[in-house]
């Protein structure tokens, strides 16, 4: 089983680049398709959905980020101790596991949304004999890139492992094949009730 590593387009650049925020009126839920081929060409979908109820200032996000280059995982979960969830993001029947933290960026097509969790959603092909060691992978990211109506396209590592090498950050996915978000799409805001 080979490896797979991303550089993390949107937490990378919390060291790159300052974040521009762009700040939604209220909640945003987003649905998408995940997408993955397993190793016999069989291609295996769940639905996903995401709800963003807000997006971390580069201030907050910038405390997270030096918690991470001093003292890594252990001292990344402390600094999250008592920092209010993000939103929550759910794959297919699994539980509702709340984000840890949300950064946005404006991109020339819209925005960049960089969604993670401090624990996994699942271990895609951990079951397979010889399959690695779960150990280490802590965490599961998503990213989405959308227009300005909020469709666009995505991808989740649904149980990774983060890691700096250099200057950037590097998400290790603990599956072997990318999981593709397709059909990204926001979902209306529900009319307020009349009184």
């Amino acid at each position: 089983m080979r490896a797979r590593h991303k550089t993390m387009t949107g937490v990378l650049l919390w060291a790159a680049v300052a974040v521009a925020s762009i700040q939604a009126q209220g909640p945003e839920t987003f649905t998408a398709t995940a997408s993955v081929k397993s190793a016999s060409g069989a291609t295996l979908t769940a639905p996903v959905t995401i709800v963003v109820t807000r997006k971390m200032p580069k201030d907050e996000s910038d405390k997270l980020l030096e918690a991470f280059k001093t003292g890594g995982v252990t001292a990344l979960r402390s600094a999250l101790a008592g920092v209010k969830p993000t939103g929550t993001i759910q794959l297919g029947k699994g539980a509702v596991t709340p984000t840890r933290f949300t950064i946005e960026r404006p991109t020339d097509k819209g925005r960049l949304l960089t969604i993670v969790t401090d624990k996994p959603l699942v271990f895609l092909g951990a079951g397979v004999p010889g399959a690695k060691p779960k150990q280490g992978y802590e965490f599961a990211v998503a990213d989405l890139q959308v227009d300005a109506s909020g469709s666009g396209i995505g991808h989740l590592a649904p149980a990774a492992k983060v890691t700096v090498k250099g200057d950037a950050f590097v998400v290790e996915d603990y599956g072997a094949e990318q999981v593709e978000l397709k059909d990204v799409a926001k979902k209306a805001a529900a009319a307020k009730p009349k009184k």
